[in-house]
């Protein structure tokens, strides 16, 4: 089986599932990158993938390899796409072969979907991606984001053919009985947040949630990692409403180095509003076995977290200040929420899972077999 994943360029969350596919396929599978590396992300830290890996196919190098892309896109068995010219895959999508699209979801900004409508280049895409071969028997979405399928969905768009996808990071491997009490031994509780310091971020919960445990005499310590342009002006409204006790505002960590950070903090909160589609900080904090507290509007929410059982979703403010002290308070439950979570990650949510599970479903429709999947990536999202 020929599989070819299109996406703009790759990256650590996309490279565990990528090795796995090669793993499985050997030459049989490609990715194509379309776009260079951002410069900031460059910035940032992150290694540019594309000129490690063998598998990549840097369409936009030369003449020779867009060719060499565009080529693939009618020759393989199944193709997925994630971000891609229109012109890359025009002819397979005309032939109805078998073709997965990886989306988010179309409501992700309170206002997308208006600007959309109102904007005849982006509405001409749209119809492009997602309506105009809608009728193709063989056309699927990969959706990575557990509100995407309401969206679709509501739109009239691939009707009973969204199966469930995300980020799939590397699995790291603990002693869990050891790393929890590891955390134990500090003298007191230690929370973490991981993003950037933007608006739909929203660090300025954290702020809030920092004053109140403080006022209540809770004893507790917050991390925050991450750059951006809010973190001056978080910086110094710490400072100004006297929190530098409680808040250590770390900065940027290279990536790789986040897990070192997971491994020591208790509980994780995500806060994170619907304009995350996904939220991978979600999936490294249950590997490290945190506690979770996550906005139930982040998009990896809905496919990691059961409520009670491996973390805690919120609402409000108010409902994330509660389960907050309740991890503070209760001991025990931090541990049983951060077992479930590392066991639930590590179980069902991997790379290796991910791969075994998708080419199991290219296969059943390729050779028109029964197949389901229960739970997890690639079953079935109504």
């Amino acid at each position: 089986m020929k599989v070819t994943f299109y996406s703009n360029f790759l990256t650590n969350h996309q490279l565990p599932f990528c090795l796995e596919m090669q793993k499985r396929l050997g030459d049989d599978f490609k990715f194509v990158s379309t776009v260079k590396i951002f410069k900031w992300r460059v910035e940032m830290g992150w290694e540019d993938l594309d000129q490690k890996y063998d598998f990549v196919i840097r369409a936009y190098e030369n003449e020779n390899m867009y060719n060499k892309a565009k080529k693939l896109a009618t020759e393989s068995d199944v193709v997925i796409i994630g971000s891609t010219t229109d012109e890359l895959i025009e002819e397979r999508l005309k032939q109805d072969k078998l073709t997965f699209r990886y989306r988010a979801r179309v409501f992700i900004f309170p206002d997308g979907f208006l600007k959309t409508i109102l904007d005849k280049e982006k509405l001409k895409l749209f119809y492009n991606r997602h309506i105009k071969y809608r009728k193709n028997k063989n056309l699927y979405l990969l959706c990575a984001n557990g509100y995407g399928a309401k969206d679709f969905n509501f739109l009239g768009l691939y009707k009973d053919k969204i199966y469930k996808w995300g980020y799939f990071l590397q699995t790291n491997h603990y002693n869990i009985e050891e790393l929890i009490e590891s955390k134990e031994e500090k003298d007191r509780i230690e929370i973490i947040w991981v993003a950037r310091f933007i608006n739909w971020k929203h660090p300025e919960v954290v702020l809030k949630l920092a004053r109140n445990l403080k006022r209540q005499n809770y004893n507790f310590k917050i991390k925050m990692l991450g750059t951006g342009t809010l973190e001056k002006k978080t910086r110094d409204k710490v400072k100004k409403i006297n929190l530098n006790d409680v808040i250590e505002i770390v900065g940027q960590v290279p990536s790789n180095e986040v897990k070192n950070y997971m491994e020591e903090a208790d509980i994780f909160i995500g806060t994170s509003d619907s304009r995350e589609g996904w939220g991978a900080v979600v999936n490294e904090s249950m590997n490290a076995t945190c506690a979770i507290v996550a906005n139930k509007k982040m998009g990896s929410v809905p496919f990691l977290i059961k409520d009670g059982e491996n973390g805690f979703t919120y609402n409000n403010y108010k409902d994330l200040e509660n389960k907050v002290k309740i991890l503070i308070e209760n001991k025990e439950l931090r541990k049983k929420l951060g077992k479930n979570a590392y066991k639930y990650i590590t179980e069902r949510w991997t790379a290796k899972i991910a791969t075994e599970n998708l080419l199991k479903l290219f296969d059943s429709i390729i050779n028109r077999r029964e197949f389901e999947i229960k739970d997890g990536p690639a079953s079935k999202e109504k």
